[in-house]
């Protein structure tokens, strides 16, 4: 609302993502969403009326019965908008929610793979003409307004978490509150989530390779040792050769075609004893 916007300008908040999805009230229907596309677009409006020049919105696409042009009006609709940033994600169906129980159930049906590697595809040709920069494979921002939130996850940067159920990670663990807000008011002490090396150097590649920067194998090879740089690079190869990887100099990154089957490559890269 208005209101929210003018409290949040005042205490100084200066960036906004807002969880749009998709611009077809019947898809924020079938999701159980509260607002309506109208509202969506009222609100983008009305933060950029007050003067909010970093707004980020999230899309999502692959919802049963979308098609290509469906879900190309929807990316159309948010540059229409000129906001600084887009966040776009494959629906997904996730064990226990009513979703997956529609998709069990036969009521639904999940959209056609091909179809949804073109979906991702035209996202990325429509962005990228508008002048967007692919910085993360779900990621878009015009120069110089990518999410440094994100961003810091990304890069294993360390970070706080205040309230319960916050988590923090100090560069080689994660903490976090306990769920209950009563345990957390009462002082709980801090849970530890100790990782092994081989755990943070999957951690590294995954989120590395997630980014337009890739993995700098030096600075693999600094922290986790020459062992696991040999090991990243000896099945990096085969990604390399079918040209989904691309080696320059000590940098291994993502190739476009390398965006559709991610998940394959970085599994190829997980140290396993």
């Amino acid at each position: 609302s208005p209101a929210m916007l003018r409290g949040l300008k005042r205490i100084g908040v200066n960036r906004l993502s807002m969880g749009v999805q998709t611009f077809d009230n019947s898809r924020l229907d079938f999701l159980n969403r509260r607002h309506t596309a109208e509202q969506a677009v009222e609100s983008v409006r009305a933060a950029q009326q007050l003067g909010f020049d970093n707004i980020s919105i999230d899309l999502m696409f692959g919802f049963p019965g979308q098609t290509i042009a469906d879900w190309q009006a929807d990316v159309d609709k948010a540059l229409s908008l000129q906001v600084q940033h887009l966040s776009a994600y494959s629906l997904m169906y996730e064990e226990g929610t009513r979703l997956s129980r529609l998709l069990e159930r036969g009521e639904i049906a999940e959209v056609d793979e091909e179809v949804s590697v073109q979906m991702y595809e035209a996202l990325i040709t429509s962005l990228e003409r508008a002048g967007y920069r692919h910085y993360e494979l779900s990621n878009f921002a015009l120069p110089g307004r990518e999410s440094r939130h994100n961003s810091s996850y990304w890069h294993g940067v360390p970070y706080l978490g205040v309230g319960a159920g916050a988590h923090s990670y100090d560069g080689k663990n994660r903490y976090y509150h306990p769920d209950s807000l009563s345990d957390y008011l009462s002082g709980s002490s801090l849970v530890l989530e100790e990782l092994t090396k081989a755990e943070r150097y999957g951690e590294y590649v995954f989120t590395g390779l997630r980014t337009s920067e890739g993995i700098r194998l030096d600075v693999l090879e600094q922290q986790f040792g020459a062992t696991f740089k040999s090991y990243c690079l000896h099945n990096a190869q085969k990604h390399v050769d079918a040209g989904n990887l691309v080696l320059q100099g000590d940098v291994l990154c993502l190739s476009r075609s390398g965006f559709f089957v991610s998940n394959d490559v970085m599994s190829d890269l997980m140290w396993v004893d």
